[in-house]
C-alpha cells in the first residue's frame, strides 16, 4: 500500500477545530503621555520663566528708617531675596509697617540701572502737648493756631505762645517726640504791671486810666500795664488832675499826692453819638460823655470832633462856681454814590438793604460802605466805599456770567514742575484732516467736523533732555551719523510713546494730581479720562493748537494752516528747523534752497513761536500726541481722543528729517510705539474734569 493511501484512511484522520485569534505584543501601540511628561515640561517651563524673570529684573533695596517690619510691594511681579527685591522697569507702590509710625505709602519708579536703592524715612505718629498755665485764662497757642490745655501735634519742632492781656508773652520752642508721648509743660506768666500807689487831698476821688474808671477810690494800688499811662483824678467840685506816667513791668511806684483845686466852674458834655473828641482852646481833653474844668469869667472855644460828621464849635464863658451841662447832637456828614451796572436789572445792596433800583446817584453818610451788586445766573460783586463831601463817586459793574467768571478766575498759564511753561486754551469747533484734493494727502488724513468743548493747557515748548532727564537719569538722544542729539537744551527724542506717558504721570505725582495714565511694569494699561494730571496732548488739541486762528481775528481769512508758516512752500528763511541744505548729508530728501542753520535738531526755542506762543509746533522733534492709531470716520466728533485700545500711537509735526510736501504739512499724520531719533513729546493737561 502507498504512502498516500495510508494517509488518506479513515483510522488516521484528526479532526479540525475553529480557535480564538489572539494577537502578539509586537507592533503594539503605548499609552498616551505620562504624568511623568507634564511634569517634566512644567519645570522646564517654570524655569524658563525664572531664568527670563531674572535676567529682565533690577535688584532693588529699599532702605527705611527706621526699620521697617514689614515691605510689601504691588503693581507687578516681585521676588524677594534677603534684603534684595527683584522688580523689572516700572511704577509700583511701597507699603511699610513699622511700630509707633504712620504707615508709609510711595509710588517709585524702577529704572533701568542694575542696581537700584531707595531710602525712605517714616513718620512717627503723633505726641500730645499738655499744658499747665498761671493764669488759667491765658490763651496757647502752637505754630499760630489756638490750642487747648492738651493737643495732639506730629513730632518735631514746634512754636509755642501763651498771651494774656496783663501778662509779659511767652514764647518758645517745643520738641515733640510724637510716637503718641505726652510732654507736659508749665508756663508761668510774669505780670506786665506796675503796682502804683495813688493818693490825693481830698481823698475818696475817682481814678482813671487811659479813660477807664478804676474801680476803687484813693488812696489805693492800681495796676497800670507797662507803658506811658495817663492818670486821671476827678472829684465832685475840684479841677481834675491828669498826669502821664510810665510804668515798668514788676517795678512798684509811688506817686506823689494830688493835691485837687477846687474847680472855678464846670461843664458836663454829652454828645449823641458818643465817644466824640473834645478840644478846649485847641487842646485835646477827651471824649464824650465828659467833665471839664474851666476857668471862669473867661472865653473858652469848644470843638466837638468825630469823623463822618460835621464839626461843632461853640464858644462860652462861666462864672465861678457854675455847674453847666451842654448836650449836642452832630449832624452826619453825606456824600453822593452813583452805581452803573450792566446787566440793568441786577440788585443793589448797601450794608447788607437791598435798594430799590441801579443806575442811580445815592447820598450816603461819611463812613466806609458795603456795596454788593447780585443777579441770578451771574457772579457777584463786593466793594467797600467811603463817600467824600462834595464829591460824587461812580461804580461802573458789568457783572459776568458764572460761565464768564469761571474763565475768567482761570489762570492764563501755569507752570509745571519740571519748570515748563503751559498756556491755556479755549478751543472752538474746526476741521480736522485734509480736503482728497490737497497736495500731498494721504488716505488716513479723513477730512471731518470737530467739536471741542474742554480747555486744557499746553507746553509752550517740547521737553528737553535735562527735563526728562530729572525723570530718567540714563536718558541718551543719542547722535544721528555725527550729530549730536543729547544736548540738555535739544528736545529728548529717541523715547517710546510709553516713556513719555511715563514722564507725565511723574510730574503729575510731584503736584500731587491724579495720574492720567495707569501703568503696569512700565507700559500705559488704561487712561483715567477724568484725571486732570499731566498727560499728552490728544491728535484734536494739537492740531487746533497748531493749525486755528482765534475767531476775533482776521488773519488768513480764518483758513486753517496748511503749513506751519503758510499756504505754499518754501517756508520763509529760518522759519523753524526742517530738513534743510545743511540737512543734505543726513537724510534723502531736503527743501531747495532751505537754510535753517541746524543739520539735526536744534535747541527749543530757537525759532519764532507760533501765532498761539507755542514754539517748535512744526519742525524739530515730530511729537507723540496721546491718542491710538486709526484712520479715521467722517461722521462729526467731539473731544475725541482716539480709539480706546490699538498697538499704535499717532505723531504729529514735521521735524528736523522732515523735507516733503507731504510731510511738513500740518495735517501729516505718522504713528509707531517704539522711540525714534526725530520724535519727542510736549506735555499737556485739562483745566477741569472733562465734560
Amino acid at each position: 500500500m502507498s504512502e498516500f493511501q495510508r494517509s488518506s484512511s479513515p483510522a488516521t484522520i484528526e479532526a479540525v477545530e475553529a480557535i480564538r485569534f489572539t494577537p502578539t505584543d509586537h507592533g503594539k501601540r503605548g499609552p498616551g503621555l505620562s504624568l511623568w511628561h507634564y511634569v517634566l515640561a512644567l519645570a522646564i517651563a517654570l524655569a524658563l520663566f525664572i531664568f527670563w524673570f531674572i535676567f529682565t529684573t533690577r535688584s532693588v533695596t529699599f532702605q527705611f528708617s527706621p526699620t521697617a517690619q514689614t515691605i510689601s510691594v504691588s503693581g507687578g511681579l516681585s521676588f524677594e531675596v534677603g534684603n534684595v527685591i527683584l522688580l523689572r522697569e516700572g511704577t509700583y507702590r511701597i507699603s511699610a509697617i513699622t511700630e509707633l509710625h504712620e504707615p508709609f505709602e510711595q509710588d517709585v519708579f524702577v529704572g533701568a540701572d542694575s542696581n537700584q536703592t531707595f531710602e525712605f524715612a517714616f513718620v512717627p505718629l503723633p505726641g500730645f502737648l499738655r499744658l499747665n498755665l498761671d493764669p488759667s485764662d491765658a490763651q496757647a497757642w502752637v505754630d499760630g493756631e489756638e490750642v487747648g490745655l492738651l493737643t495732639e501735634l506730629p513730632a518735631g519742632e514746634h512754636e509755642l505762645s501763651v498771651t494774656h492781656p496783663r501778662y509779659q508773652p511767652y514764647t518758645d520752642i517745643v520738641e515733640i517726640e510724637g510716637k503718641q508721648i505726652e510732654r507736659e509743660i508749665s508756663v508761668d506768666l510774669r505780670p506786665n504791671w506796675s503796682d502804683v500807689a495813688i493818693t490825693s487831698s481830698p481823698p475818696d476821688a475817682s481814678i482813671y486810666i487811659d479813660g477807664e474808671l478804676w474801680p476803687s477810690l484813693t488812696p489805693t494800688n492800681i495796676e497800670a500795664l507797662a507803658g506811658e499811662r495817663e492818670i486821671e483824678i476827678r472829684k465832685e467840685g475840684y479841677k481834675s488832675h491828669r498826669q502821664r506816667i510810665f510804668a515798668q513791668a514788676l517795678q512798684p511806684m509811688a506817686l506823689e499826692t494830688a493835691k485837687l483845686i477846687q474847680a472855678d466852674a464846670q461843664l458836663t458834655v454829652t454828645t449823641r453819638p458818643s465817644d466824640v473828641g473834645v478840644l478846649v482852646n485847641g487842646q485835646f481833653i477827651g471824649q464824650t460823655p465828659i467833665q471839664l474844668d474851666l476857668k471862669s469869667a473867661t472865653t473858652h472855644t469848644l470843638q466837638l470832633i468825630k469823623a463822618g460828621y460835621a464839626t461843632v464849635t461853640r464858644s462860652l464863658s462861666l462864672n465861678r462856681n457854675d455847674r453847666e451841662a451842654l448836650k449836642i447832637d452832630l449832624r452826619r456828614q453825606t456824600g453822593q454814590v452813583t452805581i452803573t451796572v450792566l446787566p440793568d436789572n441786577a440788585e443793589v445792596w448797601i450794608d447788607g438793604a437791598k435798594k430799590e433800583a441801579a443806575n442811580e446817584t445815592i447820598t450816603l453818610p461819611i463812613r466806609p460802605h458795603d456795596i454788593e451788586l447780585k443777579l441770578a445766573g451771574h457772579a457777584g460783586y463786593r466793594q467797600t466805599i467811603t463817600p467824600k463831601v462834595g464829591l460824587t463817586q461812580e461804580i461802573k459793574v458789568k457783572l459776568l456770567t458764572l460761565e464768564e467768571a469761571r474763565l475768567a478766575a482761570m489762570k492764563p498759564a501755569i507752570q509745571a514742575p519740571d519748570g515748563q511753561t503751559l498756556l491755556l486754551f479755549q478751543p472752538e469747533d474746526f476741521k480736522m484732516g485734509a480736503s482728497r484734493r490737497e497736495p500731498g494727502r494721504r488716505a488716513n488724513e479723513t477730512l471731518r467736523d470737530v467739536a471741542m468743548t474742554n480747555l486744557f493747557y499746553l507746553a509752550t515748548h517740547e521737553t528737553t533732555n535735562k527735563q526728562f532727564r530729572a525723570f530718567a537719569s540714563g536718558h541718551d538722544s543719542g547722535k544721528y551719523v555725527e550729530t549730536s542729539l543729547n544736548d540738555d537744551e535739544q528736545p529728548a527724542v529717541a523715547l517710546s510713546w510709553h516713556d513719555a506717558a511715563s514722564y507725565c504721570n511723574w510730574l503729575s505725582e510731584q503736584e500731587r494730581l491724579a495720574p492720567f495714565y495707569n501703568i503696569e511694569f512700565g507700559k500705559v494699561r488704561s487712561v483715567n479720562p477724568q484725571a486732570i494730571g499731566y498727560r499728552l496732548p490728544t491728535e484734536a488739541e494739537w492740531s487746533w493748537a497748531a493749525r486755528t486762528f482765534d475767531s476775533s481775528t482776521a488773519q488768513e481769512s480764518q483758513e486753517q494752516l496748511r503749513f506751519p508758516w503758510g499756504k505754499n512752500l518754501p517756508p520763509p528763511e529760518r522759519h523753524g528747523n526742517y530738513a534743510d541744505r545743511a540737512a543734505s548729508s543726513l537724510v534723502g530728501r531736503v527743501i531747495f534752497g532751505y537754510n535753517d542753520n541746524y543739520a539735526a535738531a536744534a535747541p527749543i526755542g530757537t525759532y519764532k513761536a507760533n501765532h498761539r506762543g507755542l514754539y517748535d509746533i512744526g519742525g524739530n522733534a515730530a511729537e507723540w500726541v496721546s491718542d491710538f492709531y486709526e484712520i479715521p470716520g467722517v461722521e462729526t466728533v467731539t473731544d475725541p481722543t482716539g480709539p480706546t485700545k490699538g498697538e499704535y500711537h499717532v505723531i504729529k509735526g514735521s521735524s528736523w528729517m522732515h523735507g516733503s510736501i507731504s510731510e511738513l504739512r500740518y495735517s501729516f499724520r505718522d504713528y509707531g510705539i517704539d522711540g525714534r531719533q526725530d520724535v519727542g513729546f510736549r506735555i499737556a493737561r485739562y483745566v477741569e474734569t472733562p465734560k
